[in-house]
């Protein structure tokens, strides 16, 4: 089988989305194999976005997912889970997401997306480890 991180942020959490948000990655197929609701800590979000280190938006990143709590979630398929996670998501311009992805349907806001998914196989490996380490 195959995994990837999802994460519900904390948009998806405040605006009482999550069960809609997991329910479309049930019904997909997709399988939770790990969850936990926590907030992340400001030196968790910084591995989490060290990719954007030194961009200008990266401190409303990390402020942004420090907010309040995210549902982390490790989600699980027979191939290219992360592929199959992203499409479903949409565009991160919720404005340019196709009608049906979580973004395009829910989404308000380009910075309040509501929903993570690793961008590729590599990326999912190194995120679990940083959100549920020894998985």
């Amino acid at each position: 089988m195959d995994r990837t991180l999802v994460i519900c942020k904390p948009d998806a959490v405040e605006r009482g989305l999550v069960g809609e948000i997991v329910g479309r990655l049930e019904r997909k197929g997709l399988r939770l194999v790990a969850a936990e609701l926590r907030t992340i800590d400001a030196a968790t979000a910084g591995r989490h976005y060290e990719e954007h280190h030194g961009k200008p938006f990266y401190d409303r990143l990390v402020a942004f997912i420090t907010r309040g709590p995210a549902l982390l979630m490790v989600v699980e398929g027979p191939q290219d889970t992360w592929q199959v996670v992203r499409t479903m998501m949409g565009a991160t311009n919720p404005n340019e997401a196709a009608l049906g992805t979580i973004r395009g349907d829910l989404a308000i806001e380009m910075t309040e997306n509501l929903v993570h998914g690793s961008d590729g196989p590599e990326s999912a490996e190194r995120e679990i480890g940083i959100f549920f380490p020894g998985r």
